[in-house]
């Protein structure tokens, strides 16, 4: 087990980077350094985007939960390989963790002070541009008839997916289930014995396969596809995408009533963990073409706007 130390200032080597990053950060409650308090916020922004609560990090970094409390308040200094164990338990690298990815060669701190302070509608300009250049594809330049849902599980992604495939005579496509083929066991069992790691590598491949087999489909995605840039970014260039929205209360519900009665295990703190993992991935479902919101109505007006909406998108009467 790695010890969890705790320091009063920061690490040596860090002390250049908060000074360099700091006029750049949110002003820090008074006592508590700029630089801690943004890795406190990386740390809960990406536990929020990778769907894990505070206890699973916990458990998978071996840092007790105090102290990741305390790293995510911006009041631990934990030291450099406590703060490794972390990013690795949250999947992504120390660099992004630290918040210095764009600082790691010349070019990529050129494109960082070009794309500084731009406007999120610039932005996406410019990734579907950087898109077209390499061939990954653009953000729809050219409108797809693949339609995939996205959105947190309950949102009706599967109801609505079914039933609109149908109206359209298109094949539907539940990604979960390719991606249980593709590993020959259920989604639980991969997570388990293989890791989140290996559940990614499996997505990413089944969304491959289902890009390539099928030129018509509508397809429901996992929740969590969009904490993935890669596999997201494939489905953004290849798919006409809607997100479904929902209350977190219709998400509890619902997913309650499809027999899942773990959100019950203690629900207080299961209501807490939803809101801030939809939280964490609304600004990427967002991203999405088009939006509808399922708690809004019932679900057969909420198919006849679903319907509307997606023929609308891929020019059909």
């Amino acid at each position: 087990m790695s010890s969890t130390i705790l320091h009063e200032s920061p690490p040596p080597g860090l002390e250049a980077v908060a000074a360099e990053q700091a006029p750049r950060m949110r002003g820090a409650p008074p006592g508590r350094h700029p630089f801690l308090v943004a890795l406190g916020e990386r740390v809960r922004a990406l536990r929020a985007r990778r769907g894990l609560t505070r206890k699973a990090v916990a458990q998978a970094s071996e840092v007790s939960e105090r102290h990741l409390a305390n790293l995510e308040g911006g009041v631990g200094n934990a030291s450099v390989l406590v703060l490794l164990q972390v990013a690795q338990a949250l999947q992504c690298s120390l660099a992004e963790l630290l918040g210095d990815v764009t600082g790691s060669s010349p070019e990529w701190v050129l494109i960082r002070e070009l794309l500084e302070h731009r406007d999120e509608a610039t932005l996406q300009r410019v990734r579907a541009a950087i898109g077209e250049m390499l061939g990954t594809g653009g953000d729809n330049a050219a409108r797809s008839s693949r339609i995939a849902l996205v959105g947190l599980r309950g949102a009706g992604k599967s109801t609505l997916g079914r039933m609109l495939a149908e109206d359209l005579g298109f094949p539907f496509i539940e990604l979960s289930r390719e991606i249980e083929q593709f590993a020959g066991c259920s989604v639980a069992e991969i997570q388990s014995l293989y890791g989140m790691n290996a559940y990614r590598r499996y997505e990413r491949r089944a969304l491959e396969e289902t890009v390539q087999l099928y030129a018509e489909a509508v397809i429901a995605t996992p929740g969590g596809l969009v904490s993935e840039p890669a596999t997201f970014n494939l489905l953004l260039a290849h798919c006409t995408t809607i997100w479904l929205r929902a209350t977190p209360q219709d998400h509890m519900q619902r997913v309650i009533a499809q027999g899942d009665l773990r959100p019950m295990a203690a629900s207080a703190e299961a209501m807490g963990d939803l809101r801030t993992i939809l939280a964490g991935r609304e600004p990427f479902y967002a991203k999405a073409e088009f939006s509808l919101d399922t708690s809004a109505q019932a679900l057969q007006p909420t198919f006849v706007a679903l319907r509307a909406l997606a023929r609308e998108a891929l020019h059909l009467a």
